[in-house]
């Protein structure tokens, strides 16, 4: 397939100061390219170079096999652009600013001349606001007058009007709540899905592994990895962010232990230290090197203290799962088999002594089996479950909540995504097990009489899970890093494999009373099925 777009050895300076240096990239159509980089990485500028406003130093840009020539005017040849600041004109009202360039006109198209279509431009504005939730008190209203998330809607209603071959995004959620942040990577997603090429540079690798189809991470103006995102992960690219050499030992990294945030934050204060020296990098060249390889040394030293505590954590699980399995394939298969056989043989002696004074004991002893049969079934269901194996996570889930609540007497609603299919095994055991620990902790602390539980995709590549009770709410200075002083375990391990499968974990006191579980576990790329604007 021909790229739509095609940048070869693009390269862009401001007197002395190179800020692109050969940078070469491919788009298709319907692809979704992620733009990886810190502060003053390029992305900016490589967004104004396809917009038309700046022209490269050097390099040519290819649109649909044909070069292009400056100056040109991106909108006109198909390219669309929504910058980290909006480019609109603070003196015209909202519909003005939507339409600016692509007036609709009466009388008909064609005519030699034609005025502007008030009533229709603000119908169809309108339209395009409510799809994106923008509330405005007025069409009307100078855009000058609106705040920086507002006007950046306004900009993103703009570049709906005409359709696009390419769209570049220059990282757009800045200035947007999270409720617009998740409407963009919706329109992004319908973007893709209609065929639109999309270029979105961000900072929010959450962000870029939800939608882009391959990460691209640009640092000193220079294009230094391309990654697939459905087979690399956030370390790799925060390794190529930051220039850590050691690529070959990079695996994923524990990125919930709080030393390594600390580091990252730290990381970032760094690069925008080091954006600002590098602007004088003639006279203070000394200085920012060594700034640059003692902070590639600090997340160097992490990362491999990181490694070896995430390998013997991940052995540890993998070999505790194995000895659960092999534990309750030996109770099933010989103990309650034995205990079955035992059961047989006083049945007969109790058919055989029917009129005897000890047939009411043997009776008694037969039901003492059957409930200690029942006890360890139970006990093999919790070291490993039955079902997982051959029917899945949803069918676990099912299976143990259904005999969960009948053995505690707390009602459980289970909501299970209508498009939970098959996961690898390390990931349905390891939200099993999560549910079964969350569970646990409700009976145990909760002194709750309802559970709700629910597993949704918030994304092709991650699964929300969410454990919500209705009893007495987390302790006042409730502390998740204490608990293991104290003795309490469960909390910990659920934050230990979520940790390990690079999820996210949130916990808090629900307004309305009670505890709510949030884990979100990301996971290989599934079909789910997500809206699209403006079908």
């Amino acid at each position: 397939m021909e790229p739509i777009l095609r940048c070869i050895n693009l390269s862009k300076s401001f007197g002395a100061l190179p800020v692109l240096r050969q940078l070469s990239f491919d788009v298709l159509s319907g692809e979704v390219l992620g733009l990886a980089g810190r502060s003053g990485a390029g992305k900016s500028v490589l967004a104004m170079l396809l917009a038309g406003i700046d022209v490269p130093s050097e390099g040519d840009i290819y649109l649909d096999s044909h070069r292009l020539r400056w100056p040109i005017r991106g909108r006109s040849v198909g390219i669309t652009v929504i910058h980290q600041q909006p480019e609109l004109v603070p003196k015209l009202d909202i519909t003005s600013n939507i339409f600016l360039g692509n007036e609709l006109g009466w009388p008909a198209p064609g005519a030699w001349l034609q005025l502007p279509y008030r009533r229709r431009m603000e119908q169809r504005a309108a339209a395009i606001l409510d799809e994106l939730d923008a509330q405005v008190a007025s069409l009307r209203e100078p855009v000058g007058n609106l705040s920086s998330e507002q006007r950046q809607m306004i900009a993103i209603a703009r570049a709906l009007v005409r359709p696009a071959r390419l769209v570049v995004l220059d990282e757009p959620t800045m200035p947007l709540s999270y409720a617009h942040q998740q409407k963009l990577l919706e329109l992004i997603r319908a973007w893709q899905q209609q065929g639109t090429a999309v270029i979105f540079a961000s900072n929010n690798l959450d962000h870029l592994f939800a939608v882009a189809d391959r990460i691209v991470v640009l640092r000193q103006g220079r294009c230094v990895a391309d990654f697939r995102t459905d087979t690399t992960s956030r370390e790799e690219v925060v390794a190529a962010l930051v220039g850590t050499t050691d690529r070959q030992q990079l695996t994923p990294i524990i990125w919930a232990l709080d030393s390594y945030y600390r580091a990252r934050e730290q990381a970032e204060k760094l690069g925008h230290q080091q954006t600002l020296l590098e602007q004088n990098l003639a006279v203070q060249d000394s200085l920012n090197r060594q700034l640059i390889d003692k902070l590639a040394e600090q997340v160097s030293a992490l990362d491999r203290a990181n490694l070896a505590l995430q390998d013997a954590q991940r052995r540890l699980l993998t070999e505790r799962e194995q000895e659960r399995k092999a534990l309750a394939r030996e109770l099933h298969d010989q103990v309650i088999q034995d205990l079955l056989s035992i059961n047989y043989q006083l049945e007969e002696v109790e058919a055989e002594a029917a009129q005897s004074p000890n047939s009411e004991e043997l009776a008694e002893a037969r039901t003492s089996i059957r409930a200690l049969v029942d006890d360890v079934r139970r006990i093999c269901g919790n070291l490993r479950p039955p079902t997982i194996d051959s029917l899945g996570l949803g069918a676990a889930l099912q299976s143990y909540t259904r005999d969960w609540a009948a053995r505690t007497g707390i009602t459980v609603a289970l909501d299970l995504d209508a498009h939970l299919s098959r996961l690898p095994e390390a990931i349905e055991l390891s939200i099993f097990r999560i549910v079964q620990e969350g569970l646990s902790n409700v009976r145990k602390h909760a002194r709750a009489s309802q559970v709700q539980i629910s597993l949704k995709h918030s994304s092709p590549r991650a699964l929300l899970v969410a454990i919500a009770d209705n009893g007495r709410g987390l302790p006042e200075g409730f502390d998740l890093a204490g608990l293991a002083a104290a003795g309490h375990y469960g909390m910990l391990g659920i934050s230990e494999r979520v940790a390990l499968l690079e999820g996210r974990l949130h916990l808090q006191n629900q307004a309305s009373g009670g505890a709510l579980l949030q884990v979100e576990i990301p996971h290989p790329r599934v079909d789910v099925r997500v809206s699209a604007l403006g079908r």
